[in-house]
């Protein structure tokens, strides 16, 4: 899942009322704390008194019991595919070992031939691979799509429940997301898995699932079908 889901989430947390923010002139900033307070901190707190907050949006989607099911139903889906391909790949590479093993017998139009064989059949792979991963990325982001839309009110909700004035996906990694680092004591990963589990109704998996999704940044998604992409040959042309 990419980040595109992100502006569709930050649109609802905007709704999230920060009047620390809103207040202008020297008044309205809060006093430093003293020394003797300050080891007391609330650490996820800014000078301005708004209370920071992070989630991995993309671990939250998958690490749901919902997420789960929908995401292991997808890559049982999608196993046909994945033994096409390689039923595919498994031709080319026959066509290419007996290429290299016997190319030299050959007569040169048997050779020619064989060659346009393995190439034609070549562009055939590749393009089914990634037609199929096309396809099972966009089928990916429909289910991410749909449970975002259902999870994005709980982390409002959460939010201004615990008194957060911000929540920043950390799906992606520093430089390409905006965190560049975070402790987990101002995570809300967890508890927002818990509240979506709970209003969902999914009950949890037998076995937890394994397989993630393949992933664009730091998040997880199920592996798109892939096949080996056959290596190019001496003989055969550019």
């Amino acid at each position: 899942m990419k980040s595109k889901f992100v502006p569709f989430l930050l649109a609802l947390l905007c709704a999230l009322p920060i009047t620390a923010l809103a207040q202008t002139g020297d008044a309205a900033l809060p006093a430093a704390p003293s020394a003797a307070n300050a080891a007391n901190a609330d650490p996820s707190t800014t000078a301005t008194g708004v209370r920071l907050g992070t989630i991995n949006i993309e671990a939250a989607i998958f690490q749901s019991n919902e997420g789960q099911r929908d995401f292991e139903a997808l890559s049982k889906k999608l196993e046909p595919k994945q033994t096409e391909l390689k039923n595919m790949n498994d031709e080319v590479e026959g066509l290419k070992k007996q290429l290299n093993t016997s190319g030299d017998k050959l007569s040169e139009d048997a050779h020619a031939n064989l060659v346009k064989q393995i190439e034609q059949k070549q562009k055939q792979l590749e393009r089914a691979v990634q037609d199929a991963r096309d396809d099972a990325q966009g089928q990916q982001n429909e289910i991410a799509q749909r449970i975002l839309q259902k999870m994005a009110p709980i982390i409002v909700k959460y939010a201004g429940d615990k008194g957060f004035g911000v929540i920043m996906d950390t799906s992606n990694p520093w430089p390409q997301g905006p965190v560049l680092w975070a402790g987990p004591s101002v995570d809300i990963t967890k508890a927002i898995v818990e509240a979506y589990n709970v209003q969902s109704g999914v009950p949890a998996p037998a076995r937890p699932v394994t397989t993630k999704p393949a992933t664009t940044g730091a998040v997880t998604k199920p592996a798109a079908p892939t096949a080996t992409k056959p290596a190019a040959t001496a003989q055969a042309p550019k």
